[in-house]
C-alpha cells in the first residue's frame, strides 16, 4: 500500500522558517515527479512546488519563488519542502504528491495520483 507522510508543520510568526518533509513508503517514486500543494479554508487546492524524478528541475508557483525550496533524497523516499520568509497567506494544509507517470517537475494536478494527508501550516502576523 502507497503512502506518503507529511511531517514538520506548525505555528510560526511571519517571517519565519519551517521545513516539510513527505516520507514515501509502499513503492519508491525515484525517477517521478513529485510536489507540494496547498490549501487554504474555503479556497481550492493549488500548486506550490514541484520537482523532477532526479530533482534536477524544480517549478514554484509565483507566491513562493525565492522563499521556498523543494528537494528530494531518493535514497530515503523522501521530499522536502524548506519555507522561509513566511507570510500570513501562506497559512493552509499543505500536501505532498507523487506521480506514477511523469519523471519532469509538473505543476498540473491531474498527473498526480498519490496523496498525502496534509500537515497545517499557520503563520501569524
Amino acid at each position: 500500500q502507497v503512502q506518503l507522510v507529511e511531517s514538520g508543520g506548525g505555528l510560526v510568526q511571519a517571517g519565519g522558517s519551517l521545513r516539510l518533509s513527505c516520507a514515501a513508503s509502499g513503492r519508491t517514486f525515484s525517477g517521478y515527479a513529485m510536489g507540494w500543494f496547498r490549501q487554504a479554508a474555503g479556497k481550492e487546492r493549488d500548486f506550490v512546488a514541484a520537482i523532477s524524478g532526479g530533482g534536477d528541475n524544480t517549478d514554484y508557483a509565483d507566491s513562493v519563488k525565492g522563499r521556498f525550496t523543494i528537494s528530494r533524497d531518493n535514497a530515503k523516499n523522501t521530499m522536502y519542502l524548506q519555507m522561509n520568509n513566511l507570510k500570513p497567506e501562506d497559512t493552509a494544509v499543505y500536501y505532498c504528491t507523487a506521480s506514477q507517470t511523469n519523471r519532469g517537475a509538473t505543476r498540473r494536478i491531474y498527473n498526480y495520483p498519490y496523496w498525502g494527508q496534509g500537515t497545517q501550516v499557520t503563520v501569524s502576523s
